[in-house]
């Protein structure tokens, strides 16, 4: 219980003509009585708190940067009426900075022997399960001089889930895809190397594609058309290591990988390949396998949302051993990690062999795009050695892009805007290639 502002001031008010006209315990006593009193009457009157029922309904997921609405209902057991403030707390990265005292708090009133429902709306600014705390409920009487508090708990959860940004980019990869497997125009032979079908010569086809046997057999000139390779294998490997903690922007790298990591894995369930995932640092944080083409997306995107970075130096070995245990045939393996050069020459290099011989490799890494705004930097000293400082980390991640080509691999180095389209754009460079 605890009593309210009103109170205070009515007390403070009564204080005044008791200094002027009764000073002593009299005039005091004179005042506070009567307040004491109606305080009492206004306490036994307010709805008891403990003996309310509380449930909850709403959203259990929510993408990161959208809203999710959790209702709260309130049924009144008691013969008195509830008028309460609520509190429906949650933790502060439910909201965006500033908004949690305005989102968080309620008035109500609830009838004797009926129910009401409040919304509260969230807006997370991370990843991951958000839980509700307490709930606390403090039930005024009808003067409003004195309240009953009590805190109730009830559970709820809403995971927040990573928010895909690059998803605008599929439309276009999927006109590419369409344009590789010859559906957009008769005109153009579809790449790959996967035998399609017979259909009858254009103008314009390429002329190594007739077949002349299937001529022989009919009166016009018949072509073959190919599409690219399907029910392929595609490992993405998210390296939850020390390094996907370094901030780019306003997002640990290990977000940008993520959405790279959806865009390729949207497109490639598309294009009929398998898609896997598995999250390691020093063990196995996440493992997706064997999803539908339609469970491929949604599965991956609630895996990823409870990732963090481990603040740990990412075990290499370890890794690779668990990437060809998880793919025990042929695969197109991404690796999304970072291209520093001590990690990878030191962690990766040494055991690099061991997925070149058995699978195709492609390594993707966030680019911090402030060294490319310090290269371009003149003007005073401080920026002409910020130039010469990016230039310098600009060549040696080209010096280790190299090493990395040299044993087979293929390597994308964007910044955060522009990695998940690149790396499709190379998944679709390989499926043309015929390498997957």
């Amino acid at each position: 219980m605890a009593p309210t502002g009103r109170a205070a001031l009515l007390a403070a008010l009564g204080s005044l003509p008791v200094g002027f006209w009764e000073p002593g315990w009299t005039g005091i006593l004179a005042v506070n009585a009567p307040l004491a009193v109606a305080c009492a009457c206004d306490f036994a009157l307010a709805a008891p708190v403990r003996h309310l029922g509380l449930t909850r309904s709403g959203d259990t997921s929510v993408r990161l940067g959208d809203s999710a609405d959790v209702a709260l209902t309130i049924t009144n057991p008691s013969r008195r009426p509830l008028r309460a403030r609520v509190r429906d707390a949650w933790p502060p990265s439910s909201w965006q900075p500033g908004t949690e005292t305005t989102a968080s708090r309620h008035r109500l009133q609830v009838p004797p022997g009926e129910r009401r429902r409040i919304t509260t709306r969230l807006r997370p600014a991370r990843r991951g399960d958000r839980r509700a705390d307490r709930v606390t409920i403090r039930s005024y009487g009808p003067l409003g001089l004195f309240a009953r508090q009590g805190t109730h708990k009830v559970p709820w959860t809403v995971r927040v889930l990573p928010p895909f940004t690059s998803r605008k980019h599929l439309p276009s990869k999927l006109a590419r895809l369409r344009e590789l497997d010859g559906r957009t125009s008769v005109l153009t032979r579809g790449e790959g190397t996967e035998f399609d079908s017979l259909r009858e010569y254009v103008p314009g086809d390429d002329t190594r594609s007739i077949d002349w046997r299937a001529t022989a057999r009919q009166s016009t000139v018949a072509v073959r058309t190919w599409r690219p390779e399907r029910d392929r294998h595609i490992l993405l490997v998210l390296d939850t290591g020390r390094t996907s903690a370094g901030r780019v922007g306003d997002a640990p790298r290990l977000d940008a990988s993520m959405d790279a990591a959806l865009l390729l894995a949207a497109l490639a369930s598309r294009a009929g390949d398998r898609v896997d995932l598995l999250a390691y640092d020093r063990r196995l944080r996440a493992l997706v396998q064997g999803r539908t083409a339609g469970d491929v997306l949604p599965s991956l995107v609630n895996a990823m949302a409870t990732l963090e970075p481990e603040l740990v130096e990412t075990d290499a070995r370890g890794l690779t051993a668990t990437a060809l245990r998880t793919a025990p045939r042929r695969s197109l393996i991404v690796l999304l990690t970072t291209l520093d050069a001590a990690p990878i020459e030191e962690g990766l290099l040494p055991v690099l062999p061991q997925l070149t011989q058995r699978h195709t490799v492609l390594l993707a890494s966030v680019a911090d795009p402030h060294i490319a705004r310090m290269a371009k930097a003149r003007g005073n000293t401080d920026a002409v050695y910020e130039a010469a400082a990016a230039a310098q980390a600009h060549s040696e991640r080209d010096r280790t892009a190299e090493q990395l080509r040299r044993h087979g691999v293929t390597v994308v180095d964007a910044t955060p805007d522009e990695l998940a389209p690149a790396l499709a754009d190379a998944y679709l460079a390989l499926k043309t290639a015929g390498r997957l």
